[in-house]
């Protein structure tokens, strides 16, 4: 069997040494904050970044380009592997599109080589959830297609909960309407989130407190996901370490003694979530 690497977006949020380790190549989005532009995954840490939000500025986000695409896939085919790049949701960012665009152009120059771009419907630890799986398809010795069938069979079962302090960053990034970000900024009204099956950002319902919209994620994350193995939870958070330790002890109570990786969500995503945001990511039978 052909060697292969599975390549993806920085938005997989994952930690760096987590992907370093597993050898997992980065093909990085951008961030602009305060007059300076950073790849994701570089430049400010978590507590500098939610810093300069919580303090008023506003940090806008750009999409790989078709350059930067190929420049970045380009190396792995000089190598003689071939490249499953499992992409950020499409409905959320056009680098999907040019992931694509450059995985059509390589094949050009690389006719006896395989590139793979799958749009995951994913964002942040969704993602990270499906590289996990599809690096466990790898090593347990499944080809480049076997993978991708993988994950394109049950991209749509990764669920994300989540839960936000209020909707401005949504609003402002473009993400949802200013209707729904005002009757989301009620007082104490904390909005409830999903990704959808179209790989959007849907309002789902809203809690009374804090306390209660955390305990929902879990109890969302919890029904959807019984029947399924999950031997891995994800939960980021908007740097508010303790809200993700609240809700990590919730699903050890209430889904069991599960393996828990807990990470701050990278900036460019946290760019349109703000601070504050803690979402839950498993396995389960519908989003």
């Amino acid at each position: 069997m052909k060697d292969y690497i599975i390549t993806v977006n920085s938005t997989v949020d994952l930690p760096k040494e987590w992907l370093t380790e597993r050898g997992v190549p980065v093909v990085p989005l951008k961030y602009t904050i305060d007059g300076e532009t950073y790849n994701d995954m570089e430049g400010l840490d978590a507590k500098e970044f939610f810093g300069k939000l919580r303090a008023g500025k506003m940090a806008v986000t750009s999409q790989v380009n078709p350059d930067e695409a190929r420049e970045a896939l380009r190396p792995f085919l000089e190598e003689g592997k071939d490249i499953l790049h499992l992409a950020f949701s499409s409905a959320l960012s056009g680098t999907c599109n040019s992931m694509r665009i450059a995985a059509n152009e390589l094949k050009e120059e690389y006719p006896d080589q395989k590139i793979v771009v799958i749009d995951t419907l994913c964002a942040c630890l969704g993602e990270g959830l499906l590289l996990y799986y599809a690096l466990k398809r790898k090593s347990e010795g499944c080809s480049l297609e076997e993978t991708a069938k993988w994950v394109e069979d049950n991209k749509l079962h990764v669920c994300h909960n989540v839960t936000i302090d209020d909707l401005d960053h949504l609003h402002r990034g473009g993400r949802i309407s200013k209707t729904v970000a005002v009757l989301g900024g009620m007082v104490k009204i904390k909005p409830m989130i999903h990704v959808d099956n179209q790989g959007a950002l849907q309002v789902i319902g809203k809690e009374r407190g804090r306390k209660k919209s955390l305990n929902k994620i879990v109890d969302a994350s919890l029904e959807q996901s019984k029947g399924w193995e999950n031997d891995l939870i994800m939960i980021t958070h908007g740097d508010c370490r303790e809200d993700a330790e609240y809700v990590a002890g919730l699903v050890r109570e209430k889904m069991g003694d599960k393996d828990i990786l807990i990470h701050n969500i990278g900036t460019v995503i946290g760019s349109h979530t703000g601070p504050g945001v803690v979402a839950v990511f498993c396995m389960g039978e519908k989003r």
